[in-house]
């Protein structure tokens, strides 16, 4: 019987002890109007989650701020305030109807869903001035739990048609190690809209539209519920058109400044030929640093190559132009050389005639000098006509073979200098053309990258 008595003294004892233990637990951790007997009973939920069906957790979420979006890196940082509401009837109450408001200190004492962002690179928890964190428990209960998070946010961009692109961004949350038979996660039916989303500014995008998704996602631990935000974005094109678009045209415009340039001034054609490809390329070179080193050609490469080819073909124009006057200057030398050849080779075939003519009038005179029978006199007077017959069809063909080698040369001079054009006639063209055609791609270019 003492044994007895001994026994049943050491577990009221035993008793006691734990009671007063729990009631110590629950005034050191709790505060306010949660009783003891709830406090009581919450270290027991620290490990799984209700038993039964699934938890439905039901998520909303607020927009604090988008800091920063990256192109280069891809990803875009975000500050939410992410709430997560469910049912457990292990913490429901009847001894009053109010909700419980509970700290950040009773987080470690609730089992909570474990969800994680899933295309987070970092992500992490204010904590100032304290641990921005809240938990409300309701009679029924029902359990909200707050938190405020900031996370950058990977986000895969297609920048082929940068600046005039739309891109979509997502936020995606599971969980992390419960399947779709513990839990499963879905948009709050008062979450229509995201609060703060609308009055945000961005200095580089502009939010046309979003949408919630909840699906189911296939690994190989099983089938697990994931909820999405998936957000649109908007570039806002007017700081690339004042920091890149305008500069090239002006850069395009000051190239053609040159075909109003004499081309006599070379060094002041080529000098400003230059300075506007050694500008484009710095302009190009400038604009492609914030960006990331992708094969994908973009709208702004394209548009920066349209104007350096412009520029380009304006010194080239002047170097063509160059060409061609100094082709003529020398072909007119040639003519002018040939001409003076020709006019000493006609001078000088007269003269032989001349003295040919003198030379064969001595012959005949003598010839009659020294005849002296009328037989003699008569051969003597043909042989003038004889002698005048045959030397006069050399002297024709003679006469004729300067004339007629100085019109051919006339003609095949003339050919060579209308070959090259005018460099004038060049520049008056291409002060026409070249603005006509760029303003013709331009339409064609911001047609097919805006529509």
């Amino acid at each position: 019987c003492l044994q007895e008595c001994k026994t049943a003294t050491w577990w009221y004892l035993s008793c006691a002890a734990l009671v007063k233990y729990t009631q110590a637990e629950a005034v050191s951790v709790g505060s306010g109007p949660c009783s003891s007997p709830l406090a009581g009973r919450l270290p027991s939920f620290l490990t799984s989650p209700p038993a039964g069906p699934p938890v439905n957790v039901a998520m909303a979420i607020e927009v604090a701020s988008i800091d920063h979006i990256s192109e280069a890196n891809m990803e875009y940082t975000m500050t939410v305030f992410l709430r997560q509401s469910w049912h457990d009837d292990r913490l429901s109450y009847n001894h009053t109807n109010k909700t419980l408001g509970l700290d950040s200190r009773f987080v470690d004492k609730l089992w909570l869903p474990d969800t994680f962002i899933v295309n987070a690179k970092s992500a992490w928890f204010h904590d100032v001035t304290v641990e921005n964190k809240l938990i409300r428990l309701q009679p029924n209960g029902v359990i909200l739990y707050s938190s405020r998070i900031t996370s950058t946010v990977a986000c895969d961009m297609d920048l082929t048609k940068y600046p005039m692109d739309e891109q979509e961004c997502m936020l995606d949350l599971e969980s992390y190690g419960y399947s779709s038979e513990d839990i499963v996660y879905h948009w709050s039916e008062s979450q229509r809209h995201i609060h703060g989303l609308d009055k945000l500014e961005l200095s580089q995008f502009t939010i046309t539209d979003y949408r919630f998704v909840t699906e189911m996602m296939n690994f190989k631990s099983g089938e697990h519920s994931s909820s999405s935000l998936r957000f649109q974005l908007r570039r806002n094109r007017g700081v690339y058109i004042i920091q890149s678009y305008m500069p090239s045209i002006l850069l395009v415009a000051m190239s053609w400044v040159s075909f109003w340039i004499s081309q006599s001034a070379v060094p002041a054609r080529v000098s400003l030929g230059i300075t506007t490809v050694l500008t484009m390329t710095t302009l190009m070179v400038s604009a492609r640093s914030s960006l990331p080193r992708a094969s994908a050609i973009k709208a702004l490469d394209v548009y920066f190559w349209i104007c350096y080819v412009f520029v380009f073909a304006a010194l080239i124009e002047y170097a063509f132009a160059h060409y061609n006057a100094d082709y003529r200057l020398k072909e007119k030398a040639k003519v002018k050389a040939n001409k003076l050849s020709s006019e000493s080779i006609v001078k000088n075939g007269k003269q032989a005639m001349v003295l040919f003519s003198l030379s064969v009038t001595g012959m005949n005179q003598g010839v009659m000098i020294s005849s002296r029978h009328g037989r003699t006199q008569r051969s003597s007077s043909e042989i003038p006509g004889e002698g005048g017959s045959e030397e006069a069809e050399p002297r024709r063909r003679r006469s004729k073979q300067p004339e007629e080698s100085e019109e051919e040369k006339k003609k095949c001079c003339s050919k060579c200098v209308c070959k090259p054009i005018d460099a004038d006639t060049i520049d008056i063209y291409a002060r026409a053309v070249f603005p006509f055609t760029f303003a013709v791609v331009n339409v064609i270019y911001w047609v097919a990258y805006t529509m």
